[in-house]
């Protein structure tokens, strides 16, 4: 039997898609079927395979279960570099590359696989995949997260993502110079018509979105951005700049591996077609701490990779 809650990240899913990677271990072929032949219930309701799941949809039913939550929930040891630990919260710096939980084709290396090994408990609320999670980061984006050990833990911070007091702020290097200073951006995002792994930008519908940013540093052809997020919507930093004409350096998916071509200096060409991920890293977390109240930040320092190039940049920008 499956009780799964719908996150604001995984909105506008369709709902077999959202079971093959929620419960992990079923295909979506055999999440349509069960679907099909009623076994899934959407808010106690039957439901269609292409049904786009809605934040706080409750979805509950049986599927073939091929390889248990328990299989799959295994101890690894992998290193981790944790910034903080108290009996009900864990913050931990993630490195470029780690997945944060087990889904489709991720059964195994994940951060979450880590932190079982590295913890005696993780809050056990949501889905049965992800325990402790309240928020994540793309596979290729690093930096700061915030995991819950106790399930007092994770509904004060579930509350807090919800209502906005978490603060969260990013540098990205992106291509391009920024024309302004600064500048916030409000669109709606949802799901790509034709490409469901991506995000789109949509004037009209969609869930809101909202980018704060500020220029931190001008190259010759590249800005870094120090960024703020008002709202934690799937892909938002990458979907919006790219939206922006400037994609974050190193993405494959929203065009910025289609612009290493266009570098004019053949020495940061280099360097930037080398790159394994895109630059984008969480350098600030600040929440209320779950038991005691007081507002708690923590800070991280830019990886190498991307320190590397920045000190490339700086010196193109004064030989």
């Amino acid at each position: 039997m499956i009780n799964l809650v719908v996150s604001e990240t995984d909105a506008d899913t369709r709902l077999d898609v959202f079971l093959a990677k929620q419960a992990g271990f079923v295909s979506r072929e055999e999440a349509k079927k069960a679907i099909k032949e009623g076994r899934i219930l959407v808010n106690q309701r039957p439901s269609k395979p292409s049904y786009q799941v809605k934040d706080g949809d409750v979805i509950t039913g049986s599927l073939p279960e091929r390889i248990s939550p328990e299989e799959i929930l295994k101890p690894e040891q992998i290193p981790l570099d944790i910034v903080y630990e108290d009996k009900s919260v864990i913050v931990v710096n993630k490195q470029a590359g780690l997945v944060v939980h087990p889904g489709a084709r991720n059964y195994s290396g994940t951060m979450v696989h880590a932190l079982l090994y590295h913890c005696e408990t993780l809050a056990p609320q949501g889905s049965p995949l992800r325990p402790g999670i309240v928020h994540r980061l793309d596979k290729e984006t690093s930096g700061l997260l915030v995991v819950a050990k106790t399930a007092e833990a994770y509904s004060s911070l579930i509350e807090q993502f919800k209502s906005g007091t978490v603060e969260k702020r990013y540098y990205a290097l992106v291509y391009g110079r920024m024309k302004e200073n600064s500048g916030t951006l409000e669109t709606g995002i949802q799901r790509h018509p034709k490409d469901r792994k991506k995000m789109a930008v949509t004037l009209e519908g969609g869930k809101r979105a909202v980018t704060e940013w500020m220029v931190e540093t001008w190259f010759k052809e590249f800005t870094l951005l120090k960024i703020v997020i008002k709202t934690g919507r799937t892909h938002q930093i990458r979907a919006h700049f790219s939206y922006l004409g400037h994609p974050v350096v190193g993405d494959s998916t929203y065009g910025g591996k289609k612009r290493v071509k266009t570098i004019l200096d053949p020495e940061v060409r280099s360097k930037v077609a080398k790159l394994r991920r895109h630059l984008l890293h969480a350098f600030f977390l600040g929440f209320i701490h779950p038991e005691t109240g007081e507002r708690i930040s923590f800070t991280s320092p830019l990886p190498e990779d991307f320190r590397g190039l920045l000190d490339l940049l700086s010196k193109k920008n004064n030989p």
